[in-house]
Formats: C-alpha cells, structure tokens, sequence
C-alpha cells in the first residue's frame, strides 16, 4: 500500500514544481512584453489610465479606485516617468500631481521584480505630515493589488516602533525631519538599493527651512536612481535643488500649464477686498453669517491667531461649525480635525499654511485669507483648496490700504486674475464690544487677542518684502482695541530692536566724538569728550548692594596684601585678596621672576600677560566669573582606576600605538585566542562548583532517609528524649512529619487494641475472665 502513496505524493509534488516554474516564465514574458510596449509607447491622444503601458495590478487598483480619466500633467509627465528618466514637473494646484508620481514608482519597483528582502526601494518625501498622510491614503489604494510593503513615518508619532518596522518597509512616505531621524539612530536601515526618489511640494520643503535636511538626505543615497520633483510652482530654490538631485543627461523638465493664461485653475472666481486692519474681524463674521450653508477655510499668519479666532468665534456662535488646524497641535488631534473638515458638508476650518499645500478637502466652497500671504506662490497653494479637478470654487483676499498696491502688482505679476469688490453696509457686523467684553470675562481669551496681537505684528515685521508689509504704518492701538484688549501689549522684540538701535547710534556718535577731538587737538583746541560708561563699570561701581560688594572692591585695590601683619585676626582677611601674583616658584627662582612679580603688585593703568598690554577695562571683565566662562575649555569628565590615576571616559589608541602591536588580523586571532582561554576556566570553575552542589544534595538525601529508617527517632528525638543536635532541621520519615489529626488516630487505635475489664469479685467472676482470656 506504501508503494503507490509515495508515487502519488511524487507526482504531486512535481506537479507544484512545474506549475512554479510555469508561473515564472509567464512572468518573465509579461515583463518582457510589459519593457517592449513602454519603449513603443507614444503619448499622443492618450487620455485613460487603461491605454498606459502598466501592470495588470496598477490598473486594477486604480479601476477599483475609480481613477479612469488622466489630467494634463499626467499625461505629459507618467510616460516620461515609466521610461525611467528624472522629472522636474510643475501645475497648477489640483491638477492630480500624486498620481503622477505614484503610477511610475509602482510600475518601477514592479518591473524590477521588488520582493520584501530587497529593502527599501521608493522614498516619497513631503512637506508637512497631512500632506504624507494623503499620498499614503491615495498609494494604499491604487496598489492595493500589489505586494509591497508600505509605510509612513512622520513627527508626533511613536519613534521606536517605526524603527523597529523600517527596515522592512519596500516604499516610505516621510517628512524630512523624522527620516533624517531614523537615518541617523535606525539600526539596519539601509537605502543603498533605492531605485525612485520622489519630493511633492519641492519649493515649500525649502521654504520651510528643510534645505540642509534634504541635502542630507540626498547625499546618503544611490547616485543611480530616478528622481521625480513636483510642484505647482516653480522658483529658484527649486531649481538648485533639481541641481542637486536630478541627473543632468535625463531630466526632463515638464510644465503641463506653462502656456496658460492663468496661474490658477480658470473654474476659480477670485476676489479681494480693502479693509483696515481694525476692520478685518468684523468684516470675516459678517461673511460668516452670511453664507452658513457652505464649506470655508480661512487662512491666517499664524497659529496663536488661529487659535484666537476659534475660541473668540466660538463663544460668538456664528451659526456654521468651526474647527481649526495649526502646527502646535498634538498629531493625533490634525487628523481627526482634517477628517472631520472632510467628511462636512457645511463648516468652517481656520487654519495656517500648512493646510496651504497639496491637501485635497472636497467641495471647499470659499477660501478665505484675512491675512495677506508671504508671496504670490503663497497665494496661489491657498487658493488651490478650492476648484480642484472640475469642480468650481471662490476666493476671497482682503488687504489693507497700504498692502493693495504691493500685492495686486505681484499677482498680476504671477498671471492671477483677481478682481476688486467692495462689501455691502447691511452686510458688515461690528463684533468690537463683544469681544472686549469677551476678554474682560475670560482671562484666558485675554491672554489668546495679546498672543495674537504680537504674532501679527511679528509676521508682519519678519516679512522680506517691505513693498506689502509696512510694520511702521500699523495701527497698532486701533488694532488692540479691535481684538478686545484695552491697549496694546508691550512688544519685546521691538525693545531689542530699540535697544540695538540706540546701542549703534552712541557707538556712531562715540566715532564721531572721537574725530572730533583728534582734529580740535591738530588745531590746537580743547575739546570735552563724552565717555562711554559699560555695564561692567556700573558693576565695580556698586557700594552696599549685598554681601559681595566690599569683595569686588578688594578684588580691584592696588594694594599688597601681603603685607598682612602676622599677628592680625584672620577675620579681617575674609573674602579678600591675599597673593595678586599666584605663580609657585621654587628655591632656585631668579631675580628676574622676583622684579616681575614686584611690578606685578604695583598700581599701573595697563596689566602685561606675555609681554601683552591689556587695558583696565579688559583687566576688569577678567575678574567677571560670567566673561571668562568663554576663555574656558569645555568641561571634562574623568575616571580614576584602583591606583588612583585619572583616564578620560572614552581613550582611543593612536593609529601608530596599534601597529606596534602586529597586524589588525593577528590582534584579533589573538584577541580570540585570549577569550576562548579565559571562557574556558571559568566554565571548568562553573562546573565544579556545580558538582559540589550535586554532591551536597545527595548527601542530604542520604541523612534523611537514615533518618527515616530508625524508629526511635521518628520523632525527632535521640534515645534519652533529648532534641537532636544534628538533624533537628530535617524532617523525619522522608521529609514529611505526622499531622495532628494523624497523631490522634494512631492512639486512638492503640486505644482499641486494649481490652478493659472490673476487678473480678467473686469465683464465677474469676471463671468468667479466664474464659475470656483462652478464647483470645
């Protein structure tokens, strides 16, 4: 019967081993016939993912995706991409750009044969974390049917547990800060395999001071790799980074709306309006009241602005649902805030720029900036939530007075088409007495309209382009007010730029002091000058202002103390000097070193070290702990060995110091040598002290059970009744004493076996017991 069994499991298993080998030529054709339709492929009048020369898994994910039509920078760019050339590609916001590049890193990592063991293959690097979430979103659903394993590192999240995952992960979706993070501290990380390197939203990853970040990054990766760079506006910062890390022989640049009219989507009506800053929170809740049913984002400078509006606003109760999304917020609390704003029909998301790039809310009907953006690209991001794809959508800016002119000249500079309204009276509400009787109720929206107060004025003074942002013009008070504050906080970086300013301008009038004196002394002329007093002369010049006061003038005397008389108390030398001269001379010191330490102790105007003279004031700031914290090492940690001598915590031998003792390989067979000797003494000792113990054990058993076997000992006593002195801690009978109750049986048993008879009387009863007794 065993014969045929093992012919069948033979056949079957021979069966699996051609349909395996099967299966990898058909793969091996579909690859091969897959590379001849991309070199084929000619682009024109292409408009439906379904006519792309891609894998049957990538059309499958989009159909089930419901991606059926492609877009203009689709089509210009993922025939580029799937040839496997770099691509710098720029359209307007909406246009579909992660598309672009997640069909040709898919089809690249599917046409190299990908598998889990290869590591990491694709990176997708993005600006701000909603954004990485989105494209992680989109890729997990058009490849679904593929095999990759994909992941998402970014801030907020836990850090060991991406670590322990990274390096399994074939495509990674990140932000620049925590990839350089797990690039530096991940252990096993490797990213010398990648193939395709993607950066969405180049010019805002620069913009947001990520420059050294990616240059990092780049610089750690494969020179033979594809690269892809995307974003809807194209500046110089852009192209120093397509310098960098695209190949200059394949690049392809690719702009799918260069010859547009228009920078922005044509379907987007756009408008702007001329408030006062004072005016601005009035004008955006009426706007508020006004269009209830719709869905609005409102843009704002800065995240304590946000804030403020949304608790203000709050309170207020416009009628419409608000939310707010800022950069200080908690990670987990962006995404519930992101999803909620996108699964709403109708609310009101306040927000700052980093909702400005690449997220895609759906059916955004307003975007609103209260705040002027940095600049036109700014601009054209915030608006490009709305309008996106086919859908219609409205804008609204407003400026102030001494903006309009700045910002108009620089959108029609960018191809905007923006168009001037102005706002109904019936429309306007003033919300001014509400919101100052707000902050006098509630301390904390006081605290809020002051942060926002000095965020604003900050944004506004930090801004590079002083043609739009005039902080001179700003009216400040007005502005207070309008926020509910009864006056306008105290700026501090306006005092430090005060201070500065007047720092500059007593050294510009000490110069010129100075000038003029020298030439009032060529034309033989006395002339007063204005001495400059610094604060380490206002230090030496303190009396009675605490305990170390009269220290400090001692240490500033010009007078010897070593001229203390012997017999004086040794009180009156407390905290004074005692030696000006600190230097150890031996017997045989010469007289030169006596003269120097004589004129050393006498009072002169300049003090020579090394033969280099040093002014009072020099000579004051060196008796200053906190100024000569800066003339000091960096601090050193030592450790002493049993001999008491010290050694620095990590000491490295020079590459000399290693040589002398041979060649690195024969240190090392040596080094080996060494520590399989010592490991085995030390398991020769292990083992012998394992064998005592055994020993030990079974003498111990042996003296329980000796015990055991003699009665007169059963319990625990020697022959004359005494306690044992040798075996009264082992128990007797095997280890296990008699219990109570078992005690009181076996005398109840001894009991029984006793016949109890009276005391006989008479002859009968005499006859009666012997009876008795011969029957037993």
């Amino acid at each position: 019967m065993s014969g045929p069994r093992s012919r069948n499991k033979k056949q079957q298993s021979t069966k699996r081993v051609n349909e395996k080998q099967l299966k990898r030529e058909r793969d091996v054709k579909e690859l091969q016939e897959l590379e001849r339709q991309i070199r084929d492929f000619d682009p024109k009048d292409v408009t439906a993912f379904s006519e792309l020369p891609i894998s049957k898994f990538t059309s499958v994910g989009l159909k089930q995706s419901h991606f059926t039509t492609m877009t203009d920078i689709q089509k210009a760019s993922i025939p580029v991409a799937l040839k496997g050339k770099d691509v710098l590609g720029a359209a307007k916001t909406g246009s579909g750009k992660t598309l672009a590049f997640l069909i040709p890193l898919l089809e690249a990592l599917y046409r190299n044969q990908w598998t889990q063991h290869d590591g990491l293959g694709a990176l997708v690097i993005s600006p701000t974390r909603e954004l990485a979430i989105q494209i992680f979103d989109v890729l997990r659903k058009i490849g679904r049917a593929h095999s990759f394993s994909a992941g998402l590192v970014i801030g907020g999240k836990d850090v060991q547990v991406e670590r322990d995952r990274i390096s399994r992960l074939n495509i990674l979706v990140c932000t620049p800060g925590r990839m350089l993070q797990h690039m530096d501290q991940a252990a096993g990380f490797e990213m010398g395999n990648l193939k395709m390197l993607v950066l969405d939203e180049a010019d805002r990853i620069l913009d947001m001071g990520f420059r050294k970040t990616i240059d990092a990054i780049v610089q750690h990766l494969p020179k033979h790799r594809q690269t892809l760079l995307f974003s809807a506006t194209q500046t110089r910062s852009v192209a120093d980074l397509a310098r960098l890390s695209l190949s200059p022989n394949a690049a392809e640049y690719i702009s799918a709306h260069e010859k547009a009219s228009s920078s922005t989507p044509t379907n987007l009506q756009q408008y702007y309006v001329i408030t006062p800053l004072p005016d601005k929170l009035d004008t955006l809740f009426g706007f508020l009241k006004t269009h209830l049913k719709a869905k609005i984002l409102v843009f704002a400078s800065s995240s304590k602005q946000v804030r403020y509006m949304f608790e203000a606003f709050k309170t207020l109760h416009p009628g419409i649902p608000l939310m707010h999304l800022h950069g200080r917020q908690k990670q987990t609390a962006r995404i519930d805030v992101t999803d909620r704003f996108a699964e709403s029909r109708y609310a009101c998301l306040f927000c700052t720029d980093i909702a400005a790039r690449g997220l895609d809310f759906p059916s955004v009907d307003w975007v609103v900036q209260i705040d002027a953006p940095e600049d036109a690209e700014t601009y054209i991001h915030r608006v490009g939530r709305t309008a996106r794809f086919d859908s219609s959508g409205r804008a609204l800016l407003l400026l102030t007075p001494s903006e309009q002119e700045g910002m108009q000249a620089k959108l029609v500079a960018k191809k905007v088409p923006i168009e001037k309204i102005t706002i109904k009276e019936s429309k306007k509400r003033s919300i001014r007495a509400d919101l100052q009787a707000l902050c006098f109720r509630n301390p904390e929206i006081k605290y809020l309209a002051q942060k926002a107060f000095i965020s604003y004025c900050k944004s506004i003074f930090i801004q590079k382009d002083k043609s739009i942002f005039k902080f001179a013009e700003l009216p400040a008070e007005e502005f207070a007010e309008s926020l509910g504050l009864p006056g306008a906080p105290r700026i501090k970086f306006l005092s430090s730029q005060r201070s500065k300013e007047l720092k500059n301008a007593s050294q510009l009038n000490l110069s010129v002091d100075s000038e003029s004196e020298d030439a009032s002394e060529d034309r033989g002329k006395s002339q007063t000058k204005e001495t400059v007093r610094t604060k380490y002369d206002r230090m030496f010049e303190r009396r009675n202002q605490n305990v170390l006061s009269q220290h400090y003038m001692n240490l500033i005397k010009d007078e010897d103390a070593t001229a203390r008389k012997p017999d004086e108390d040794e009180d009156d030398g407390f905290m004074s000097v005692k030696r000006r001269d600190h230097e150890l001379s031996d017997s045989s010191a010469s007289e030169a070193d006596t003269e120097q330490r004589d004129r050393n102790s006498r009072p002169v105007t300049t003090t020579e070290i090394d033969n280099a003279p040093v002014s009072n004031r020099q000579a004051k700031a060196a008796l200053s702990k906190k100024a000569m914290l800066k003339y000091k090492q960096n601090p050193t940690k030592l450790l002493f060995d049993d001999e008491g001598k010290p050694h620095a915590i990590y000491e490295f031998e020079d590459e000399e110091d290693f040589k002398k003792h041979g060649k690195a390989e024969e240190q090392k067979t040596e080094f080996i040598n060494r520590e399989e000797q010592r490991m085995r003494e030390v398991d020769m000792v292990d083992k012998a002290i394992a064998k005592e113990k055994r020993k030990e054990k079974k003498r111990k058993h042996r003296e329980r059970e000796r015990l055991a076997e003699k009665d007169d000992v059963s319990d625990g006593y020697d022959e004359e009744g005494m306690e044992g002195s040798e075996v009264d801690d082992v128990p007797i009978g095997g280890g296990k004493r008699k219990k109570w109750f078992e005690e009181e049986g076996r005398a109840k048993r001894a009991k029984a076996d006793v016949v109890e008879i009276d005391q006989p009387k008479t002859l009968e009863d005499l006859e009666a017991l012997s009876l008795s007794l011969l029957n037993q």
